[in-house]
């Protein structure tokens, strides 16, 4: 069953998803996708070309309808609007307002949620349509840490 975990209180979305998926790339993880929203991966896209100016975060940024040059598959970090896409993946990090769709084909799914109070009601839409299916869910407090 896929573990489920919401990491609250983040002060800024896209920069604490860019610390996760370079720990989880230095982790050696066996890949990472991340699902939301076309203008909200764009926004990832491109900090994570700026946000550590002397690393590289290997990642493909694939939008929907796309598919993907064989060359690119193995890159470790698939930013993708569909879940499924990437469902070869273990982790999935998801950044949409509703659940992900497909999120039970990955061993872990990870919910950033900032202060914001829109974003915090569509965080407890999501918690409760997961613990709705019997998922155990981990509650990361995260505030001034990130």
């Amino acid at each position: 069953m896929t573990e489920v975990q919401f990491h609250f209180n983040v002060p800024d979305r896209l920069l604490y998803a860019c610390r996760l998926l370079r720990k989880a790339l230095r982790s050696g993880a066996a890949g990472v996708a991340v699902s939301g929203p076309g203008d909200t991966l764009g926004r990832l896209d491109r900090t994570l070309w700026t946000f550590e100016p002397q690393e590289f975060i290997p990642h493909v940024l694939l939008r929907g309808g796309e598919t993907l040059a064989p060359r690119l598959r193995r890159t470790p970090i698939w930013l993708v609007e569909r879940a499924e896409l990437a469902a070869h993946h273990p982790v999935l990090v998801h950044l949409g307002e509703e659940p992900a769709a497909g999120f039970e084909s990955f061993g872990r799914l990870i919910e950033i949620v900032s202060t914001d109070d829109d974003e915090r009601a569509a965080a407890r839409r999501r918690w409760k349509h997961y613990a709705g299916r019997g998922y155990a869910i981990q509650k990361f407090e995260v505030g001034a840490q990130a």
